[in-house]
């Protein structure tokens, strides 16, 4: 099948499309990215998500419009990569989208006399569908959900199809908005893998990057910002101690643990911005590594650490994750899959396990009860 994956993370600055040719069952798959597209969100679209991810700011109105308005641009990014690859949307046989997160409770609650467990992902799959012609499959995280699960991760089961090896035990690393691991301990089967949200990534350096520059920058590109300043230590002490780190797997988190209340909290401390910046950016590669020695290091050996994500582009963060680390780390890339690409390939691979009617969740990771085939199918033209 070829296959088109699109995600916008918890940063919300666009989306990832990405074009994958795919065939075979997880134990013997054969893929191939064909073609690569980012599409960047106007900063009115950037901030206007970031608003309905906020309960003091969201509107039920807004929510309801943005849903639609945002599937035209997830179809928009469809039809690009197509045309990058040179293909016409008759040739592709299908589309996953993730989709937008903008509120995410995998804690049980009740609500209206319910136990429940919720996640939102906007951007209508049947505009989607209506205006590329294709059948796209969506909402992955909910039929997880479902049956216990948190919804998140779900990568894990892609990584475990592409990344484990029989010589050593790998993490595989994505920072983006958030930070998560997939742990692959050597000549690992299935039920050995695991994976867990270690808490912030790019998402708070995001925030204070934006704040101290007034909106002109939206991310410290190439680090430039935090390279220039000093990690303050007391205050990162002091958000070391966030409760999140210590909770153990399986968890997942997002804007709602680590959004603008932290930012905020985060400003407060100090003036120097540069000293801000990488005290946020130690905080990201800190909390990986220490959730790497809490949780990972005592169950299987690490080799390897991977890094994908836009925080793999950040060579601050990438050297105190080394430092913290104590170890080299890599990228996708050195392994043959671009560092922006993966996630955008995974909702591809995770969308053939859907049309091949498998399951596309790992309960050992989600905490679901059974393994689930995930989201929802809206047929293109007949």
């Amino acid at each position: 099948m070829k296959i088109i994956g699109l995600m916008s993370g918890t940063s919300a600055d666009g989306i990832d499309a990405a074009l994958v040719d795919v065939s075979g069952d997880p134990d013997q798959l054969v893929w191939e990215t064909l073609a690569f597209v980012e599409v960047a969100y106007p900063q009115s679209v950037r901030q206007a998500i970031l608003e309905l991810c906020d309960v003091k700011t969201a509107r039920v109105d807004t929510i309801c419009a943005m849903n639609v308005a945002l599937g035209e641009w997830f179809a928009d990014a469809a039809l690009a990569v197509c045309q990058k690859a040179g293909l016409a949307p008759k040739d592709i046989d299908a589309i996953g989208s993730h989709g937008q997160t903008i509120h995410h409770l995998p804690n049980e609650m009740m609500v209206a006399e319910r136990a429940v467990r919720a996640t939102l992902q906007i951007g209508e799959p049947a505009v989607i569908a209506e205006r590329t012609g294709i059948t796209t499959v969506s909402n992955f995280r909910a039929r997880d959900m479902a049956v216990g699960g948190q919804g998140a991760p779900l990568v894990p089961l892609v990584d475990y199809m592409l990344f484990r090896s029989q010589a050593c035990g790998r993490v595989l690393l994505n920072i983006g908005g958030i930070a998560n691991v997939t742990v692959l301990p050597k000549a690992c089967e299935m039920d050995a893998v695991f994976a867990f949200d270690t808490g912030p990534g790019n998402m708070v350096i995001d925030g204070v990057v934006q704040h101290v520059t007034q909106g002109m920058l939206n991310y410290d590109k190439d680090g430039q910002i935090a390279q220039n300043g000093k990690p303050i230590h007391d205050v990162l002490s002091h958000f070391m101690r966030h409760p999140y780190f210590l909770k153990q797997p399986p968890k997942s988190t997002g804007r709602e643990l680590f959004g603008q209340n932290v930012v905020k909290e985060l400003i407060a401390k100090s003036d120097r911005a540069e000293d801000l910046v990488a005290t946020a950016t130690a905080w990201t590669a800190q909390s990986i590594a220490e959730a790497l020695s809490r949780f990972v290091k005592p169950v299987c050996q690490i080799d390897e650490v991977i890094v994908s994500g836009g925080g793999a582009k950040n060579p601050v963060l990438m050297a105190f994750l080394a430092e913290f680390l104590g170890m080299q780390v890599k990228t996708s890339d050195d392994l043959g899959l671009q560092i922006e690409a993966k996630e955008a390939v995974a909702f591809a691979l995770l969308a053939y396990e859907t049309l091949c009617r498998r399951p596309g969740n790992v309960p050992r990771v989600t905490g679901a009860s059974k393994s689930v085939v995930l989201g929802s199918v809206t047929m293109g033209h007949c």
